[in-house]
């Protein structure tokens, strides 16, 4: 797992949010599964990285309908 400089302000089962600054935040998509509101002990590889563009496919999608939630995509 990677560690961030950035303040921690929530974890998750499975996201983890982290202040970047007074009004911008960073959420981070893991590879940990959670099912029933139980952490499971083996994690699916790449599973945040498959979130995260799937999330952007949406974004991207949408936008012209309205400002996406998303500020800037990684």
């Amino acid at each position: 797992m990677t560690q961030l400089s950035l303040k921690k302000i929530y974890s998750g089962k499975v996201r983890d949010l982290y202040e970047i600054d007074d009004k911008r935040m960073l959420m981070v998509a893991s590879d940990r599964l959670s099912a029933f509101d139980v952490i499971l002990d083996d994690p699916i590889p790449r599973k945040g990285e498959i979130l995260t563009q799937i999330s952007n496919f949406w974004f991207n999608k949408l936008a012209q309908i309205g400002r996406a939630s998303c500020r800037e995509r990684v």
